[in-house]
């Protein structure tokens, strides 16, 4: 049986995120939800409407919405009839959810796929009313909010669920849906849920015992700890925090009396007031945290009054996200001590629940990374720092040692053996880590490799007879080590033979750009001549991936903007994520693409709008794509954008890039160079017709005045500037130009205010 038709009842936040991962997968989906009395699907309509939000898009491109038709359980039930998997995602109700599958059970096929999505009602509770041969083809699939972007499902079995439907729904949702699938046991809250809320408590309430305000508990519950920078009142402001606390006493209504969690549960005073007063988070343009007009407020926990929140600068907390968590450990004030408090509960917590939840940490760990987008897992953040100092820390506060622990006493939960990484089991048995065919994580791939060089921000592995390059600084930005690296790489695979060269991680984003500290660096210590310097090598060694005589292979996820979009572009094929990010946004800190960007945008609008002798069309698209630094929140927009070529692709599963990427290695075919010829430029009249429209969008207010100095550099680049039509520029002409541009504005006060603001503030300022 295959997965060709589905269905998702519920067109709520969960239900339309599923329906539009399974439209995003090219699959055929009806969306239905109860009818209402003037329009029957205006629920499903809504639905469909949040897949529209420009701010999180659930879609990959416009082209998905054809695979979903809108409905509702009255009018278009008997659609059910032929669908190979429905998906209930309905209100957590168990009356509602139980007379809904008696219902599906006449309309359904016999051999149809039930799951729901809930995380709060036992599998056997939901079917205990049903025949044997339903239950038999029933399961949770737990997805995770936003569903394009989260990466966790939970699948859960029952009692009776036949283990072919397993498999089934596992196989479609990992290689068609892009999830990391979890396999968990009918447990309370399952393991992201009840891991990932247990931490959030945890850091709620120390803050609260502790004194701490928002902004210092968020700035160590954050990157610190390897844990996305929303941290614990931020996240409880993106999530709301009427519905957050009412997730946490769903778990509190479910778990046993002993159970832990009860200990970090207690009801905030404050928090019960704040929702009374409608302060529940984002969604109500307040809560803990709330944006004026004079910038961003904090409320104070002891007044209940909102104050400025001004950017923190805490050593400490830098520190720890770049060295690791053991540097909060290490500090004995309060921001330690607060550290050490929510790690040693939730850390013990977790690994409490070996062997309840299954017998070994691969299952949380991915939980938590997958589903809460933390670095490390728990028992990952263990090993780091060290079972025993982790024991002796426990031991010292009188704190109950987790049986687990105990028994990896002297040793790890995770280590490298026979060149695989393995795991440790309960009873201390060692077994590999097993991934599906196709799946390599090249976090846990590394550890089992050693650098062939290798600097403080990336480092480049022999991989299978391919040299793979690794950015690995702060949102890997890149600076000039980070060439040299890249620049060694290159030199080396023609040296030694290899069969090409990958640029991949494993991190949230590929890359954020250009090490802007760096560059003020160099402004600073008044050297224009060494960051003309800096600009010219990186552009020469992108010049290199371009030109290599080998395959070369960009495999991007998250973001890759500005100079990390520019090392993207020189690759001869990228394979990318489809939830991948990328564009070149150089121009709102004032200046230009600097390594290639510029010409690379020229040249892919030339090649897709083939136009001929006359670029001018693409010179007006690739003006306005710089200066509005503008980004593709797809590869599909990207290619549209004439960001990707035509060979260019993406894969829906993250943990799936490096093998194909691997794959493109060895298929030379897909590797499509792109020499660029000289172009005959059109020079002083479109030059001045793009700075004329500038500075009448100034005029009407759509731009600030240095908009237009910032845009009238990327038209000189795009169009030549002052130069006679007809004049013939080469390859090298553009990386002269972008150079030339790029210094100017760097010398200008007002590019540097909007550097200043970036990197202190955390935004560039309107000048």
């Amino acid at each position: 049986m295959s997965i060709r038709k589905v269905a998702v009842i519920g067109a709520g936040t969960m239900g339309s995120g599923i329906a539009g991962q399974v439209a995003n997968a090219g699959i055929e989906v009806w969306l239905l939800d109860l009818p209402t009395e003037d329009n029957a699907n205006a629920l499903a309509e809504r639905g469909l409407e949040r897949l529209r939000d420009p701010n999180q898009p659930g879609l990959v491109s416009k082209d998905a919405e054809a695979f979903i038709h809108l409905g509702n359980t009255r009018d278009d039930f008997d659609q059910l009839a032929d669908c190979d998997w429905v998906a209930e995602a309905v209100v957590e109700r168990l009356d509602i959810k139980k007379d809904l599958y008696q219902r599906l059970d006449t309309v359904c096929r016999n051999d149809a796929i039930i799951t729901s999505n809930t995380s709060t009602i036992p599998i056997r509770l939901l079917v205990e009313d049903m025949p044997l041969a339903f239950r038999q083809r029933f399961a949770i699939t737990h997805f995770f909010n936003p569903v394009r972007f989260m990466r966790l499902l939970e699948l859960v079995r029952g009692e009776d669920t036949d283990p072919s439907v397993i498999e089934l729904l596992a196989d479609f949702c990992e290689q068609q849906l892009g999830k990391g699938v979890v396999p968990c046991l009918d447990t309370p809250g399952f393991l992201g849920n009840r891991v990932g809320v247990f931490a959030i408590q945890c850091a709620l309430q120390a803050a609260f015992e502790q004194g701490l305000t928002p902004l210092e508990a968020d700035a160590i519950f954050g990157r610190p700890m390897g844990i996305p920078k929303t941290g614990v009142f931020g996240l409880y402001d993106l999530i709301g925090i009427d519905l957050m606390s009412d997730v946490v006493q769903s778990l509190v209504n479910i778990l046993p009396d002993s159970d832990l969690f009860h200990a970090e549960a207690a009801k905030i005073p404050l928090m019960t007031q704040m929702i009374d007063n409608g302060q529940t988070g984002n969604k109500q343009g307040q809560g803990f945290y709330r944006d004026v007009e004079s910038g961003r407020e904090v409320l104070n926990l002891e007044t209940a009054e909102y104050e400025a929140a001004p950017r923190l600068n805490l050593p400490l907390a830098e520190k720890a996200e770049r060295d690791g968590v053991r540097h909060l450990l290490d500090d004995n004030g309060v921001y330690g001590q607060f550290a050490w408090r929510v790690l040693s509960r939730t850390l013990s917590y977790a690994v409490s629940l070996i062997p309840e939840v299954g017998e070994d940490p691969v299952g949380i760990d991915d939980a938590m990374k997958l589903g809460y987008n933390w670095v490390k897992g728990p028992f990952e953040l263990i090993d780091e720092i060290g079972v025993d100092t982790f024991i002796a820390r426990l031991e010292a506060d009188q704190l109950p040692i987790p049986s687990f622990v105990a028994e990896a006493a002297g040793s790890s939960f995770y280590r490298v053996a026979d060149n695989e990484l393995q795991a440790r089991h309960v009873g201390g048995t060692w077994q590999p880590i097993q991934r599906p065919d196709g799946v390599i994580r090249f976090t846990e791939k590394r550890q089992a490799l050693q650098p062939r060089n290798s600097c403080a921000v990336a480092s480049w592995f022999e991989l299978e007879d391919i040299a793979l390059v690794e950015f690995h600084s702060k949102a890997n930005a890149l600076d000039a080590d980070s060439m040299a690296i890249l620049g060694d790489a290159l030199s080396q695979v023609e040296a030694d033979g290899l069969q090409g060269l990958i640029v991949h991680n494993d991190a949230q984003h590929f890359s954020c750009g250009v090490n802007l500290q760096a560059v003020r660096d160099f402004f600073r210590r008044d050297d224009m001549d060494g960051l003309d310097k800096f600009l010219q090598d990186f552009q020469q060694t992108v010049h290199r991936m371009q030109t290599a005589p080998f395959p070369v292979v960009a495999a991007p996820v998250g973001l890759s903007i500005g100079g990390g979009f520019e090392v993207v572009l020189h690759a001869k094929q990228v394979i990318c994520h489809a939830n991948s990010v990328m564009g070149l946004v150089e121009s709102l800190v004032g200046v230009v693409p600097g390594g290639g960007g510029c010409k690379e945008t020229l040249y892919r609008w030339i090649e897709l709008l083939q136009c001929g002798d006359d670029i001018s069309a693409a010179c007006w698209k690739a003006f306005m794509n710089l200066g509005y630094g503008k980004t593709a929140t797809s590869p599909i927009i990207a290619k549209q954008q004439a960001m990707l070529r035509a060979h260019d692709r993406f894969v829906i599963n993250r943990d799936r890039i490096l093998g194909e990427a691997i794959k493109a290695i060895a298929d030379p075919e897909g590797q499509v160079s792109f020499e660029r010829p000289a172009l005959v430029m059109p020079g002083r009249p479109l030059f001045e017709e793009m700075v004329k429209w500038l500075e009448q969008s100034r005029d009407k207010g759509v731009f600030m005045p240095h908009d237009v100095n910032v845009g009238s550099e990327m038209a000189r680049i795009v169009t030549g500037g002052d130069i006679e039509p007809g004049t013939v520029w080469s390859e090298q002409d553009f990386y002269d130009a972008e150079r030339r541009s790029f210094l100017s504005l760097v010398a200008t006060t007002a590019t540097r205010d909007r550097i200043n603001s970036m990197l202190d503030a955390g935004s560039p300022v309107r000048n």
